[in-house]
C-alpha cells in the first residue's frame, strides 16, 4: 500500500503545482524553462570550484601525504583505542565523499562489515559531511567570498563525528 502510494507522490506533486499555476495564471512552462536555465548557469559556475577541489584531493592522495599524515597521527590516537586503519577515511571524508566512500569500501572489504573497524567507518561515512566540498561548491555557487568561521566549524563537526563514531561503536559493539 505504501509502495503504491509512494509511486504517485511525484506525479501528484507535479499535478498540484500545475493546477496552482493554472489558477494563479502563471505561465508554468516559461517559468520552468527560466528556472532550468538558472540551474544550468549555477552548475556551470561551480565547475571551476569542483575541478580545483578534485585536483587538490588527487594531489593529496597520490603524493602519499594522506598516508604520511595517518602514520604521523597513529601514535597519538592508538592509546585512545582509535584504530589506525580508519584514519585515511577520517582524513578524506571532509574533502570528498566519493573518495571517502572508496576508502570505506576498501576497509570494509578488507576487515568485513561486521568488524569493529567496518562499523566505525560505516558510522563515520553516514554521520559526517564533506566539509570542503560544501564550502567550495555550494559557497561557490552562491558566490560567498568570506567564509569566516565555516571551515573551522565544519572541521570541528568532522572531528566530533569521528570521535563519536569511535566511542559509540566501541560502546555498542566493543
Amino acid at each position: 500500500m505504501v509502495n503504491e502510494a509512494a509511486k504517485w507522490v511525484i506525479p501528484g506533486l507535479l499535478f498540484v503545482i500545475l493546477t496552482a499555476g493554472f489558477y494563479r495564471r502563471i505561465p508554468v512552462y516559461e517559468v520552468f524553462i527560466s528556472g532550468a536555465q538558472e540551474g544550468f548557469e549555477v552548475a556551470v559556475k561551480t565547475i571551476p570550484y569542483l575541478v580545483a577541489m578534485l585536483v587538490a584531493i588527487s594531489v593529496f592522495r597520490t603524493s602519499g601525504a594522506m598516508e604520511g599524515l595517518a602514520q604521523l597521527l597513529q601514535p597519538v590516537l592508538t592509546p585512545f583505542g582509535i584504530p589506525p586503519e580508519v584514519l585515511p577515511h577520517a582524513l578524506m571524508r571532509p574533502l570528498s565523499g566519493g573518495a571517502a566512500l572508496g576508502i570505506a569500501t576498501d576497509i570494509i572489504r578488507t576487515h568485513g562489515p561486521d568488524s569493529m573497524i567496518g562499523r566505525m567507518v560505516s558510522t563515520m561515512q553516514g554521520t559526517s559531511d564533506t566539509t570542503f566540498y560544501v564550502l567550495s561548491v555550494y559557497f561557490g555557487a552562491v558566490e560567498v567570498k568570506r567564509y569566516r568561521y565555516a571551515p573551522v566549524t565544519g572541521l570541528l563537526a568532522d572531528v566530533t563525528t569521528f570521535l563519536a563514531s569511535v566511542i559509540l561503536v566501541r560502546k555498542f559493539f566493543g
